[in-house]
């Protein structure tokens, strides 16, 4: 999460939401998560735990590639 907020910091075009999944169940239960941190990318590219910073921009790019 942190990373994603640093990148929205740093480009106008980033936006990042932090959400505590115990707090919206609603959520946790539309995007199933079963760990945590979840990450969502534009709804298309989603993945479970701690990521390289290598690994989070390549599932950034992805989402952001794909039509």
């Amino acid at each position: 999460m942190r990373l994603a907020q640093h990148m929205a910091v740093a480009s106008e075009r980033v936006r990042s939401t932090a959400i505590e999944a115990t707090e919206f169940p609603e959520l946790s239960r539309a995007y199933q998560v079963m760990g945590v941190p979840k990450v969502v990318i534009n709804d298309r590219v989603q993945f479970e735990g701690a990521v390289p910073e290598k690994d989070f921009l390549g599932a950034v790019l992805q989402a952001v590639s794909e039509p």
